[in-house]
């Protein structure tokens, strides 16, 4: 206890959780590579923090020492679900929404308000008006995110041979994070309606609160830290001129790909195959869609499992893993999925099976 202040258990857990959080956002805020999106995730991981300072020092008793401190707007709930989806934005795009800061007017508006009370007095209705915003938030940021992560998504099955590498997994599941967080706080204000919860019931929702927020910091540097492949948004690049075979084109092309090995490659992209092939990717990426009925990523990884099938053939005693790399898989997840799609067993049993 240091003049009248207490800091307890609940002070310390909370205090714990949120510290790590303050070299991530400045190592975020300050990283060279896809950094208007480490720094649209730090200041997330900044608005996250501040909804869990006023549990942190108010069980501390900073609030009975300076009750004024109950004006200041630590709490931007509102800010949580904007930031977010320009995080996704700028992650998957390598650029910011256009006109972002307007979606951040409501986070504004939400801090207005908390101050306005110590100069006007109570001002009604300012809480049901936050709840509605979530409620609003939520859904409509839930929904853009999303609608950018499936784009994302899609464009990497079009444009690289391992889409897994890359950010859509970590972009999904910090989606699904946020937003069950904010589904958790909005349980816990009906649940609240019903039967209060007082100011010690709320340690759990702030906990996981501070829990998630140390989970995006982690994760969001491990992938933030890394080039990210980003395809900026807009309208896709006018189909080629009817009127070809693009069956027999995708034949040829499968046919040239074989010969020269080029999926061995394992940073292999449409762009670069495109150009080995001496087309464009326009033409390419018709030639496999309507001509092979395939995507790109599809089509290089069964390439790419007929190489390690004919290795097992020949009665490699290799790994699967080495012979997996060495025909241009940069993952074994990748690998195994492959090639269960396209024979329908594991590698593993298929080099059983040659052994009967």
């Amino acid at each position: 206890m240091v003049d009248g202040l207490v800091f307890g258990w609940r002070s310390a857990v909370l205090l714990t959780a949120l510290a790590p959080l303050i070299p991530l956002i400045f190592g975020l805020a300050g990283a060279l590579h896809n950094r208007l999106a480490n720094r649209a995730l730090a200041g997330l991981l900044l608005v996250l923090a501040g909804i869990v300072t006023p549990w942190m020092i108010g069980f501390a008793g900073f609030y009975d020492r300076w009750p004024g401190l109950s004006h200041v707007p630590f709490s931007l709930s509102l800010a949580v679900m904007p930031l977010l989806w320009i995080y996704t934005v700028a992650l998957t795009t390598g650029h910011l929404p256009s006109r972002f800061g307007l979606h951040l007017v409501p986070a504004l508006l939400q801090a207005a308000l908390k101050v306005l009370p110590a100069l006007t007095g109570p001002v009604p209705g300012t809480a049901l008006l936050a709840d509605v915003g979530l409620v609003a938030g939520l859904a409509g940021y839930s929904w853009l995110s999303y609608r950018a992560l499936s784009r994302y998504r899609q464009v990497l099955l079009e444009q690289r041979s391992d889409p897994a590498r890359y950010a859509a997994h970590w972009l999904a599941r910090a989606i699904a994070a946020v937003g069950l967080l904010l589904l958790l706080t909005l349980g816990h204000k009906v649940w609240g309606a019903v039967r209060p919860l007082g100011y010690e019931g709320l340690m759990g929702l702030h906990i996981a609160i501070a829990g998630v927020a140390l989970y995006l910091g982690v994760e969001g540097w491990r992938t933030g830290s890394q080039p990210v492949p980003t395809f900026p948004a807009g309208q896709p690049p006018p189909p080629p001129r009817p009127g070809r075979d693009w069956r027999a084109l995708g034949e040829d092309y499968r046919r040239q790909i074989e010969a020269a090995g080029w999926v061995r490659d394992p940073g292999l992209t449409l762009s670069a195959l495109a150009q080995h092939l001496g087309t464009n990717t326009s033409y390419l990426s018709r030639a496999l869609n309507e001509g092979l009925r395939t995507s790109f990523s599809d089509f290089v990884n069964q390439e790419r499992s007929r190489i390690v099938a004919a290795m097992l053939d020949e009665g490699r005693k290799d790994s699967l893993l080495d012979l997996a790399l060495e025909a241009g898989f940069a993952s074994k997840a990748t690998f195994n999925r492959a090639f269960q799609h396209q024979f329908g067993c594991s590698p593993s049993a298929y080099r059983q099976r040659l052994k009967r």
